[in-house]
């Protein structure tokens, strides 16, 4: 492995990487909606805040699952980013390291609970019964708005969150470049987003 690739890999930022101002002009950018502004975000971001995340969770997968969901959080939250109070890289490797450790303890409460239900030895709380049926809701609006993508963009979200497979295994099966993947995924999400009219 050079020097670059464990760089990408480890999160720490090249000699090449833009300029914590560069990056702060581009956020301010995101938060008006801009999308080019967002794939030089995430093109800049998305291996220093997925090595990071590495760090945190042992699966790969999740840790690519995660490195997903913070940079839709960047995408949608741009607007809270304030240069007053630290650097851009600095504030989304917080959010990354957030989400991670969220997952971290999400994982945690679920074994907990049900080892807590294995001994009580009833039938299903009634906040797991809530729960599934959130998440059952929620679960026909992404589908519905999944129809909204492109093939390629639909193929490559559904195999990475719903087969659980990684970038490079996505590409594998596409018989797609890496980099086509990713922005594929990265363009998708966006769409996500839009079709499901919230406001983030």
């Amino acid at each position: 492995m050079n020097e670059d690739s464990a760089r990408r890999l480890s999160g720490v930022p090249g000699p090449d990487a833009p300029p914590e101002e560069g990056l702060g002009e581009l956020l301010h950018r995101v938060a008006r909606g801009d999308e080019r502004a967002f794939e030089r975000v995430y093109d800049t971001m998305s291996a220093p805040v997925y090595g990071l995340i590495r760090r945190i969770l042992r699966d790969p997968a999740q840790a690519e699952e995660v490195a997903q969901e913070v940079m839709v959080e960047i995408w949608r939250s741009a607007s809270r980013y304030d240069d007053h109070r630290g650097s851009p890289q600095a504030w989304m490797m917080t959010l990354a390291h957030r989400r991670a450790v969220d997952r971290v303890r999400a994982e945690q409460a679920g074994s907990d609970r049900e080892v807590r239900a294995a001994a009580a030895g009833g039938g299903t709380p009634y906040d797991e019964v809530e729960e599934e049926a959130t998440s059952h809701l929620e679960g026909e609006r992404v589908r519905r708005c999944l129809e909204t993508l492109t093939e390629l963009q639909r193929q490559s979200v559904r195999l990475a969150y719903y087969g659980g497979y990684t970038y490079r295994e996505v590409a594998k099966l596409l018989s797609s470049p890496l980099g086509t993947v990713k922005t594929r995924m990265r363009d998708g999400l966006i769409r996500l987003r839009d079709c499901l009219g919230v406001e983030w």
